[in-house]
Protein backbone atom coordinates (compact mmCIF):
# COMPACT_ATOMS: atom_id res chain seq x y z
CA UNK A 1 0.00 0.00 0.00
CA UNK A 2 1.52 3.20 -1.29
CA UNK A 3 0.99 6.64 -0.07
CA UNK A 4 -0.87 7.83 -2.91
CA UNK A 5 -2.93 4.86 -2.36
CA UNK A 6 -3.83 5.98 1.21
CA UNK A 7 -4.43 9.50 -0.29
CA UNK A 8 -6.87 8.25 -2.80
CA UNK A 9 -8.88 6.21 -0.29
CA UNK A 10 -9.19 8.94 1.97
CA UNK A 11 -10.01 11.87 -0.27
CA UNK A 12 -12.78 9.43 -1.45
CA UNK A 13 -14.11 8.74 2.36
CA UNK A 14 -14.31 12.45 3.06
CA UNK A 15 -16.33 13.35 -0.50
CA UNK A 16 -18.49 10.61 0.61
CA UNK A 17 -18.83 11.73 4.34
CA UNK A 18 -19.48 15.60 3.12
CA UNK A 19 -22.06 13.84 0.19
CA UNK A 20 -23.81 12.10 2.78
CA UNK A 21 -23.97 14.29 6.05
CA UNK A 22 -24.03 17.24 3.82
CA UNK A 23 -27.84 17.49 3.15
CA UNK A 24 -28.93 16.79 6.55
CA UNK A 25 -26.55 19.42 7.87
CA UNK A 26 -27.59 22.33 5.63
CA UNK A 27 -30.81 21.51 6.44
CA UNK A 28 -30.54 21.85 9.55
CA UNK A 29 -28.75 25.02 9.43
CA UNK A 30 -31.17 26.80 7.59
CA UNK A 31 -34.28 25.69 9.55
CA UNK A 32 -31.96 26.69 12.44
CA UNK A 33 -31.32 30.18 10.75
CA UNK A 34 -35.21 30.54 10.23
CA UNK A 35 -35.89 29.78 13.62
CA UNK A 36 -33.42 31.79 15.10
CA UNK A 37 -34.59 34.96 13.42
CA UNK A 38 -38.07 33.71 14.00
CA UNK A 39 -37.30 33.81 17.83
CA UNK A 40 -35.43 37.46 17.62
CA UNK A 41 -38.46 38.87 15.57
CA UNK A 42 -41.09 38.14 18.11
CA UNK A 43 -38.80 37.65 21.33
CA UNK A 44 -40.07 34.27 22.16
CA UNK A 45 -36.90 32.66 23.90
CA UNK A 46 -38.24 29.21 23.93
CA UNK A 47 -35.67 26.10 23.68
CA UNK A 48 -37.81 23.30 22.30
CA UNK A 49 -38.92 25.63 19.49
CA UNK A 50 -35.01 25.32 18.37
CA UNK A 51 -34.84 21.60 18.45
CA UNK A 52 -38.29 20.62 17.70
CA UNK A 53 -38.48 21.98 14.05
CA UNK A 54 -34.54 20.58 13.23
CA UNK A 55 -35.37 17.11 14.08
CA UNK A 56 -38.31 17.23 11.83
CA UNK A 57 -36.35 18.73 8.76
CA UNK A 58 -33.60 16.91 9.24
CA UNK A 59 -35.96 13.55 9.33
CA UNK A 60 -37.61 14.56 6.65
CA UNK A 61 -34.25 15.47 4.24
CA UNK A 62 -33.12 11.92 5.50
CA UNK A 63 -36.16 10.45 4.59
CA UNK A 64 -36.49 11.73 1.10
CA UNK A 65 -32.63 11.31 0.37
CA UNK A 66 -32.74 7.91 1.68
CA UNK A 67 -32.14 6.44 -1.74
CA UNK A 68 -29.73 8.51 -3.07
CA UNK A 69 -27.67 8.49 0.25
CA UNK A 70 -28.07 4.33 -0.18
CA UNK A 71 -26.76 4.92 -3.91
CA UNK A 72 -23.74 6.46 -2.86
CA UNK A 73 -22.90 4.52 -0.10
CA UNK A 74 -23.28 1.71 -1.52
CA UNK A 75 -21.47 2.46 -4.61
CA UNK A 76 -18.60 3.54 -2.26
CA UNK A 77 -18.67 0.36 -0.81
CA UNK A 78 -18.21 -1.40 -3.66
CA UNK A 79 -15.31 0.40 -5.05
CA UNK A 80 -13.39 -0.33 -2.06
CA UNK A 81 -14.48 -3.83 -2.36
CA UNK A 82 -13.55 -4.31 -5.55
CA UNK A 83 -10.55 -2.44 -5.28
CA UNK A 84 -9.08 -4.92 -2.46
CA UNK A 85 -6.81 -6.90 -4.89
CA UNK A 86 -5.20 -3.55 -5.80
CA UNK A 87 -4.60 -2.58 -2.11
CA UNK A 88 -3.15 -6.12 -1.30
CA UNK A 89 0.11 -5.47 -4.21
Amino acid sequence: MTVELVRDISQEVLKTILLVSGPALLVSLLVGLFVGLFQAVTQIQEFTLTFVPKIIAVFLCIFLLFPWLIRIMVSFTATIINNIPMYIK
